[in-house]
């Protein structure tokens, strides 16, 4: 058969042959569906599996340590106990001045200031310390009656008792006028001895403590009402901590507060909550709370910082327990019990209030219980690592069972080994691949010399 022939069957064959493989894989994957079209549905026991995973995820399995294994993951263990619960609030407060002992000194009169006594901001003044002298007609004018109302009262000694009385209650009307002006009874007793007016008199402090604020010099005209100076009594300081407003429940008026200042090293002071301001503000959340303090040594002063811890018992009678024994998911709190067959045992518990170092349970353990109280987090993973591994025994394809146990190796023949299958080529029946031998090329045949058709011989 010649080569155009041969090329010419395999040609025709083609189509049959891709027909076959096409029928082949048709028939295959048929059949794979119909084996496996009920695989899609979950079974009842995936079903089950699932949801054991789910819930395995929010409860934890009891789990059982060795003495051994507690001591090397730091599991140490308390006791649920009742007894008095003592909340500290800590807090940052600042030294201001007692508010009722400011002093605001003011004139009552017109006039010019002609000697300034007390002339210096943070000055010590006592109570009735000459302040300034003034110069004011209006004294004038008031000291002359006060001179003549007195004569007036001299001239009518002799007279009826009507004339003396209202001659003694117009010298009493000229004391008090000058006594409502600030002018001291010292001062107005002496007027009357001298029988002179005085051109300047000296206006004097109402109050005692340390100037803080000064608002006039000398030479200055003044006028009744303008606040000249600002004295505060440092005696007594108040102290203003700022609270936030989920732990205004346990602060009320007449606690006791330790304050530490970071300014005095060991000075250690102690007052009580003298007011709790009605408001709270809308950028902090917090509220103002005002705390006295004596400060006889004047070592307190006003803009210095305090460290404050209002103390209080919040519960006479509460079952507490370490506050490390809590482990919070953020939905749920749970703890670990040690039962009598030495298991430790996940319980859910409701928290109520908590210091620094325990926390109130409302429920879900009771007084006496024993309570894993470090090393909770280690002990939770290893009961959700348990959960976990029980959970999984049901899966298709997680064989949990216990592996079996090899035979002994015997010293004898080694078994001879088996030989390989031959593996078949997984592309064989893919259509239009051709994994036969390839056909050996037959040899062109010899041609012997002839002539050609020309009649001319060939060489």
């Amino acid at each position: 058969m010649s080569r155009e022939e041969h090329n010419g069957t395999q040609r025709a064959a083609t189509p049959w042959r891709l027909g076959i493989y096409a029928a082949v894989v048709a028939v295959t994957v048929g059949g794979a569906y119909w084996a496996t079209r009920g695989a899609s549905a979950p079974t009842p026991m995936a079903a089950e599996h699932n949801h054991a995973a789910a819930s395995g995820a929010q409860s934890a399995s009891p789990v059982m340590l060795t003495p051994e294994q507690a001591q090397r993951i730091g599991v140490t263990y308390a006791v649920a106990t009742v007894g008095p619960l003592e909340r500290e609030v800590r807090t940052v407060g600042q030294i201001t001045y007692d508010e009722t002992r400011l002093h605001t000194i003011t004139p009552k009169i017109d006039g010019y200031v002609e000697q300034l006594l007390v002339n210096a901001t943070g000055q010590p003044v006592a109570l009735g310390q000459a302040l300034l002298t003034i110069y004011s007609p209006m004294l004038v004018q008031a000291q002359e009656e006060l001179l003549l109302a007195g004569r007036l009262t001299r001239d009518v000694a002799a007279a009826s008792s009507d004339a003396q009385r209202s001659a003694a209650n117009l010298l009493e009307s000229s004391r008090r006028r000058l006594t409502y002006w600030d002018i001291p009874a010292s001062d107005v007793a002496s007027i009357e001895e001298s029988g002179m007016v005085r051109r300047t008199l000296t206006l004097r402090s109402p109050a005692a403590g340390y100037v803080l604020e000064k608002n006039v010099v000398a030479g200055q005209r003044i006028m009744a009402g303008e606040a000249l100076y600002r004295v505060a009594d440092l005696r007594s300081v108040w102290v203003e901590g700022e609270v936030f407003e989920q732990d205004l429940a346990q602060v009320r008026v007449g606690q006791l507060v330790h304050a530490d200042f970071e300014a005095l090293p060991g000075d250690h002071r102690m007052g009580r909550i003298g007011y709790v301001y009605p408001t709270i503000s809308a950028e902090t959340r917090t509220a103002r709370v005002r705390l006295v303090l004596t400060n006889n040594d004047l070592r307190l002063k006003p803009g210095m910082y305090a460290t404050l811890r209002i103390v209080g018992t919040d519960r006479a009678q509460a079952l507490t327990i370490p506050r490390d024994a809590v482990l919070s998911t953020g939905e749920r709190h749970v703890v670990f019990v040690r039962e009598a067959n030495g298991q430790l045992a996940p319980r859910e518990v409701a928290l109520g209030i908590a210091n620094d170092a325990r926390v109130e349970i409302l429920r879900g353990i009771s007084a006496g219980d024993t309570v894993v109280a470090s090393a909770t987090f280690l002990v939770d993973a290893e009961s959700n690592l348990g959960k976990s591994l029980g959970g999984m025994g049901n899966m298709p394809g997680m064989d949990m069972s216990t592996p079996p146990t090899p035979l002994p190796m015997t010293t004898g023949t080694p078994p001879a080994p088996v030989p390989a299958k031959p593996q078949r080529d997984p592309m064989a029946d893919m259509p239009g691949m051709d994994h036969a031998a390839p056909l050996t090329p037959k040899p062109k045949p010899r041609v012997p010399p002839s002539s050609s058709h020309d009649g001319h011989r060939m060489l």
